[in-house]
C-alpha cells in the first residue's frame, strides 16, 4: 500500500482536515470583499461539483484596472446515464438564465454543466437544482465522477438495464459525508459524525478522479475504454447474462512528462450477476484507495497504479477482496461509436430524436434558436432529454401520436434542418470547454474547431470524403477532456493557435492515436490534412477507415 506519509500532496493534507468535505466554504461564501474562494476551499468546492474559474480574456483588461480577476463557477450536474424529464429541464433553462452565462452545456460525460455563475448565486443555484431533485454531488473531485451508460433506448431493449445499473453504481460510490446539503441547501443542519462514516472513501477519498462508463454493444457510443472502471455488457438470446469488466482507462497527461500517457482499459474478466458488478466495482475502487499515489498527482489514476503494480497482482487484490475470481472475458463486437442522428423508433414504438448539438454548447443566436426550441419541447412534456457522451442531446421517449408536434417544433427552430445538413465530419466532432474558462487550457477547443472544421470541409469535398464517418477531437490542453486521443484524427493544445496533431486511433474506441506533427497551426494542420487525405484515397484498402489507413501509413514512416 501507499503509506508514505512524508511525501503526501498538500491535497491530501487539504481532505482528511476537511471536516467531511466541509473546510471554511462557509466562510468562503460569506466573503463579500472577493469573488473568489479560500485555497484550500477551491480544492474541496470540486466534490460538490464546481470548479473556481476566471474570464481569461478579461484577464489583462482586469490586472491593467487593478481589478481582481472576474471569479466565477462551473456547475456540472450528477446525472449517471444523462437522463432529464422534461419539468426537469424546464427548470434547468430557468437556472441557467437566472444564475449562469445562459448557455447549457452538455458534456463529454452525459451531464450538463453552467458556466459563468458568481460566488453570490452559488446557493440559490443549487437551491433550484433541489427544488428539481438535483445535485451536483460528486461531479467533480477524488471521487467517483457521474457514470455513464448507452444513452439510446432504440439501441436495444436491454439499454434501460445497463441505465439502471449506472444509477445503482452512482448511489453505492457517493461520499457519506451530509455537507453539500448542509453548506448549500440547509445551513442550519445539525450532523451526527458517525453517520457520515465512509467505508469506501474513508476521509482520504480517492488519490484523483475515477470514472465508469458501461457500454451495451454493438454500439461503444460511451468510449467505455477510456474510463477507469469499464463495464461492457455480454449479450447472449437478447439478455445481459453479465459483464466484461475493465479498468485503468484514463486519457490525460502532461506536455514533456514521459511518465505521464493516454492508456486504454485492459480487461480483468467476466462476472455473471449485478451483484458480483457491484462488488467489484466496489473493490476496484478500494485498491486504488490503498495503492493510488498520493504524493504525486500527475502519476495518481487508476490507470498509473494498475501499471505500477501490473494488471495480474491488480486483478489478485481485486479477487482477494471479493471473494470471487473473475471469469474468463467473454467475446463482444462492437461495430460503431457514434449517435444516431434524426428520428429512430425503438422495441416498444417509442420514438426518439437526437439532435446534433455542436461541442455541448446549447444557445440561441439570431440564426439558431436551438435553445427556445428545446424549451418549447419540453414546456410539451411529451419528451423527455438523455445526453450522449458525443455532446449531442436525445429527444426520448415520444409517443407515436405526439411526434408531429415535437416535428412541427424541430421544424420551427430549424434544429432539424441543422441536424440533417451537418456534415460527417462536424458531427463526429467533439471538443472540451478550453478558454476563455478553464485555467489549464493552453489553446482554444470548443470555440475553433467548428471554424477549423469549416476550412477541411472543402479538402473532404475535393478528395470526395466528405460523407466518411472520420471522427476529430480536440482539447485545449493534455488532459483529454475531449477525448482527442482516442480520434481518428486529434488535437492536442500546446499554446494558442497551436496543437500537436494525432492520428492513427481507430474508428470504435479500442485503439489510441499516436502524435504526428508537434506544435503547429492552422496553414500547417491545413496543408498536412489536405496531403494526408490525398494519399487515403490513392492508398487505403477495400472499406479501409481513415484511423486504419493512418495507423498503417505511420507504420511504413517508421
Amino acid at each position: 500500500m501507499n503509506n508514505d506519509k512524508e511525501n503526501l500532496s498538500p491535497v491530501e493534507r487539504i481532505k482528511t482536515s476537511s471536516n467531511g468535505l466541509r473546510g471554511s466554504l462557509k466562510e468562503s461564501l460569506a466573503d463579500n470583499f472577493t469573488g473568489a474562494i479560500r485555497e484550500d476551499d477551491q480544492t474541496l468546492i470540486k466534490f460538490h461539483g464546481m470548479y473556481q474559474q476566471d474570464d481569461r480574456d478579461r484577464r489583462e483588461e482586469r490586472v491593467s484596472k487593478k481589478l481582481e480577476w472576474l471569479y466565477s463557477y462551473m456547475i456540472r450536474l450528477r446525472l449517471p446515464g444523462g437522463f432529464l424529464t422534461p419539468e426537469q429541464w424546464v427548470g434547468l433553462n430557468e437556472t441557467a438564465e437566472d444564475h449562469s452565462t445562459g448557455t447549457i452545456k452538455v458534456t463529454t460525460r452525459q451531464t450538463i454543466q453552467l458556466h459563468g455563475i458568481l460566488k453570490s448565486n452559488l446557493r440559490p443555484t443549487i437551491q433550484s437544482f433541489n427544488l428539481q431533485h438535483l445535485d451536483s454531488i460528486a461531479a467533480c473531485g477524488d471521487v467517483n465522477r457521474n457514470v455513464t451508460c448507452t444513452a439510446n433506448p432504440s439501441e436495444s431493449p436491454l439499454q434501460q438495464e445497463a441505465y439502471e445499473l449506472a444509477g445503482k453504481i452512482s448511489e453505492m460510490c457517493l461520499p457519506k459525508t451530509k455537507s453539500y446539503y448542509d453548506i448549500w441547501i440547509d445551513d442550519e443542519l445539525l450532523v451526527d459524525r458517525k453517520t457520515e462514516e465512509d467505508p469506501l472513501y474513508q476521509d482520504r477519498y480517492l488519490p484523483r478522479k475515477l470514472k465508469i462508463g458501461i457500454a451495451v454493444p454493438p454500439n461503444n457510443d460511451v468510449d467505455v475504454f477510456i474510463n477507469d472502471i469499464a463495464l461492457i455488457a455480454i449479450i447472449e438470446n437478447n439478455k445481459i447474462v453479465g459483464y466484461n469488466i475493465a479498468a485503468g482507462g484514463g486519457l490525460g497527461a502532461t506536455h514533456g512528462n514521459d511518465a505521464t500517457y493516454a492508456r486504454l482499459a485492459s480487461i480483468l474478466g467476466f462476472v455473471d450477476t449485478e451483484e458480483k458488478v457491484l462488488k467489484a466495482v466496489y473493490e476496484i475502487i478500494t485498491v486504488q484507495r490503498d495503492f493510488g499515489n498520493r504524493s504525486d498527482r500527475k502519476l495518481s489514476r487508476l490507470k498509473y497504479t494498475i501499471d505500477k503494480l501490473g494488471i495480474e497482482q491488480y486483478r489478485a487484490e481485486v479477487e482477494k477482496r471479493t471473494g470471487f475470481s473473475f471469469e474468463p472475458a467473454r467475446e463482444f463486437k462492437f461495430e460503431q461509436r457514434k449517435d444516431r442522428y434524426g428520428w429512430i423508433q425503438n422495441h416498444e414504438g417509442k420514438w426518439f430524436y437526437t439532435v446534433f448539438v455542436e461541442h455541448g454548447r446549447i444557445l440561441n443566436t439570431p440564426e439558431y434558436p436551438l435553445k427556445s426550441g428545446l424549451l418549447k419541447i419540453a414546456q410539451t412534456g411529451k419528451a423527455n432529454f438523455r445526453f450522449t457522451c458525443n455532446q449531442n442531446l436525445i429527444l426520448a421517449d415520444i409517443d407515436e401520436k405526439d411526434k408531429a408536434d415535437i416535428e412541427n417544433i424541430l421544424k420551427e427552430h430549424g434544429i432539424s434542418e441543422y441536424t440533417n445538413g451537418a456534415s460527417a465530419l462536424r458531427k463526429n466532432s467533439v471538443a472540451c470547454v478550453a478558454l476563455n474558462t478553464c485555467s489549464l487550457a493552453l489553446a482554444e477547443a470548443q470555440r475553433y474547431l467548428p471554424s477549423l472544421v469549416t476550412k477541411i470541409e472543402p479538402i473532404l469535398e475535393k478528395y470526395g470524403l466528405l460523407e466518411e464517418d472520420i471522427t476529430i477531437r480536440m482539447t485545449g490542453c493534455p488532459n483529454g477532456c475531449g477525448r482527442s486521443p482516442n480520434a481518428e484524427i486529434g488535437f492536442v493544445g500546446t499554446a494558442y493557435g497551436k496543437y500537436n496533431l494525432h492520428i492513427g486511433g481507430d474508428r470504435l474506441g479500442m485503439r489510441l492515436n499516436t502524435k504526428f506533427k508537434e506544435n503547429i497551426g492552422e496553414e500547417e494542420i491545413l496543408t498536412t490534412l489536405d496531403e494526408l487525405f490525398g494519399i487515403y484515397v490513392q492508398k487505403r484498402l477495400a472499406e479501409e477507415t481513415f484511423g486504419d489507413f493512418s495507423y498503417r501509413y505511420l507504420h511504413t514512416l517508421n
